[in-house]
């Protein structure tokens, strides 16, 4: 049955991956983002958007390291999004989640989605979450955000993480099914260490790096261990981060 579906977040790596393939399956999609005229914040342009909508993707991201800020703007965008979807009749709503937020309470980022989560699982509007591992270009990520000058401190994390694409697929084949509550955790085939990870990553692309394995304020010492490993009978994704390294980025 073709379906109308609403990716929020749409330009963001997983929200375009996901858009692309609910296409690909032949579904009409909607993509929400600021730069496409649908303002999460203001909620301008939402209602017309959701017209005719019968499930949301909301895959919309935050990059500040203000926790206020964070859970502000996780809080406004998912209020404004959850009004519109139930003016609009809207049937599934499905949250891009992250595994072990309830684990890390430092976090910025962390508390934004549990804000998320709480708003979503209180709201009149069907839903699914989907907690998923950190992505295989996380070590990417990190990398970029802490270095200086050829060196860059990186958190040894230990982590089973997953490939975009993977989550991209997962998302879409959930969106179109009928909601399930809080989905188990999704995860990649293998645990990995962050350090490892961003050495093999700059490798691959020829990044000349000094990786410095070290907690920062960022990523602190509260996310060591099996923190954000996935629970038992975790959903597992094919693809490996030495397959993901090998594809062209």
């Amino acid at each position: 049955m073709t379906m109308r579906i609403a990716v929020a977040g749409a330009t963001g790596n997983i929200g375009a991956r996901t858009a692309t393939v609910l296409e690909q399956a032949g579904h009409e999609v909607v993509r929400i983002s600021r730069s496409l005229g649908v303002d999460l914040i203001t909620g301008s342009g939402l209602d017309a958007a959701l017209t005719g909508v019968d499930a949301v993707v909301d895959a919309m991201s935050y990059e500040g390291a203000d926790r206020d800020e964070a859970v502000r703007y996780f809080g406004t965008a998912t209020r404004n999004l959850l009004a519109a979807e139930e003016r609009a009749g809207v049937r599934h709503h499905v949250l891009l989640s992250i595994v072990g937020i309830d684990r890390v309470e430092g976090n910025a980022h962390y508390a934004g989605k549990r804000e998320q989560e709480r708003l979503v699982a209180d709201s009149p509007v069907p839903w699914t979450i989907v907690p998923f591992t950190q992505f295989h270009d996380f070590a990417a990520t990190v990398t970029s955000w802490t270095e200086q000058d050829g060196v860059a401190p990186v958190p040894p994390l230990l982590m089973q993480p997953i490939a975009p694409a993977d989550v991209a697929h997962i998302l879409a084949e959930i969106a179109t099914g009928t909601p399930q509550g809080r989905y188990r955790d999704v995860a990649g085939p293998e645990p990995q260490d962050l350090v490892d990870m961003a050495r093999r990553t700059n490798d691959a692309r020829g990044h000349a790096v000094k990786l410095v394995p070290t907690w920062s304020s960022l990523l602190g010492s509260e996310m060591a261990g099996d923190v954000l490993l996935p629970g038992e009978n975790a959903r597992i994704a094919p693809t490996t981060f030495d397959a993901w390294l090998a594809q062209p980025q």
